[in-house]
C-alpha cells in the first residue's frame, strides 16, 4: 500500500513527464556543461550555465499554457464562454469558476492517459529501469495518441505541408510540432461549433421577446432585461449544467 509520501511523489514525477515532453521531442534539451568550473569555460557563450538557465526558467513560464493546450482544457473553456455568453449573465459564473470546472474536468478526462504515463514511464524510471530523458520521451507517447485522438486530418495535413516534414507512414510517426498546433485548431474547431448549436435556443428566446415587446409598444425596458431570465430559467429547468457537462465529457469518449 502506497504511502502519502509516495502518492505524492509519483504524482508530482507523473506531472513532470508531462510538462517536459513537449520542449524536450522538440528538440530544446540542455547542452552538457564542459569542465571547468560551475560557469564552464565561457559565462558568455550559448552552452554556458547562466544561458541554460534562462532558456529552463522561460521554458518553465511558458509550460503550462502549452500543457493546457495539450488537454481538453481549449475545448471546455470555449464552450464554457459561448454558455455565459448566450445567457446574457456578463460575468456570471466568473471567469475564476469557469477555469476551475475546465481544469477539474480535463482532470477528469486526462486521468487514464495520466495513468498511462505512469505504467509506462514513471514506474521503469522508479526501478531504475530508465534515465530520465528516456522516461520523458516514453510518458510522451499516450500524450501524442490522445492528441491524435482527436486531431482532425486536414489540420494535420496543413502543419505537416508548413513544418516541410516528409508524410510518415502512421500518424504515430508524427512530430509534436506538427501534432499540437493541430490538435489546437481542432479543438478551437470543435468548441466553436459547440458554442453556435448552444447559442441558437437562447438567440430565438432573445427573438421572441424582442417581437412581442415591440409589437405591444414596450419601449420603457429593453428586450434583454426581460429574455435574460426567461432564458436562464429555461437553463435551470432543463438541468442544463448536467447535459452540457455530459455531453461535453461524451464528446471526448
Amino acid at each position: 500500500m502506497l504511502t502519502p509520501n509516495a502518492t505524492v511523489r509519483r504524482t508530482g514525477l507523473a506531472t513532470a513527464v508531462v510538462l517536459l515532453s513537449t520542449p524536450l521531442l522538440w528538440g530544446a534539451r540542455l547542452r552538457p556543461q564542459p569542465s571547468g568550473g560551475l560557469l564552464g569555460n565561457s559565462a558568455s557563450g550559448p552552452g554556458s550555465a547562466p544561458w541554460n538557465i534562462l532558456v529552463l526558467l522561460t521554458l518553465l513560464t511558458l509550460l503550462p499554457a502549452l500543457v493546457l493546450s495539450m488537454t481538453p482544457f481549449v475545448r471546455l473553456l470555449v464552450v464554457f464562454h459561448f454558455l455565459r455568453q448566450a445567457l446574457g449573465t456578463q460575468s456570471t459564473p466568473s471567469n475564476q469558476t469557469l477555469i476551475g470546472l475546465s481544469l477539474v474536468l480535463t482532470y477528469f478526462l486526462m486521468q487514464p492517459v495520466a495513468a498511462a504515463i505512469q505504467q509506462s514511464a514513471v514506474v521503469p524510471f522508479e526501478k531504475g529501469q530508465l534515465d530520465a530523458m528516456a522516461a520523458v520521451e516514453r510518458g510522451a507517447g499516450p500524450l501524442r495518441h490522445f492528441m491524435l485522438r482527436y486531431a482532425r486530418e486536414k489540420d494535420l495535413s496543413l502543419f505537416q505541408e508548413l513544418a516541410k516534414e516528409p508524410r510518415p507512414a502512421r500518424p504515430e510517426d508524427l512530430t509534436m510540432r506538427v501534432v499540437m498546433p493541430a490538435y489546437i485548431l481542432s479543438e478551437l474547431k470543435a468548441g466553436f461549433q459547440i458554442g453556435a448549436a448552444l447559442y441558437l435556443p437562447f438567440m430565438v428566446i432573445d427573438m421572441v421577446v424582442a417581437a412581442i415587446t415591440t409589437s405591444i409598444g414596450m419601449f420603457q425596458l429593453p428586450p434583454v432585461v426581460i429574455s435574460t431570465p426567461l432564458k436562464i430559467l429555461l437553463f435551470v429547468m432543463v438541468d442544463g449544467w448536467n447535459l452540457l457537462v455530459g455531453s461535453l465529457i461524451k464528446s471526448f469518449g
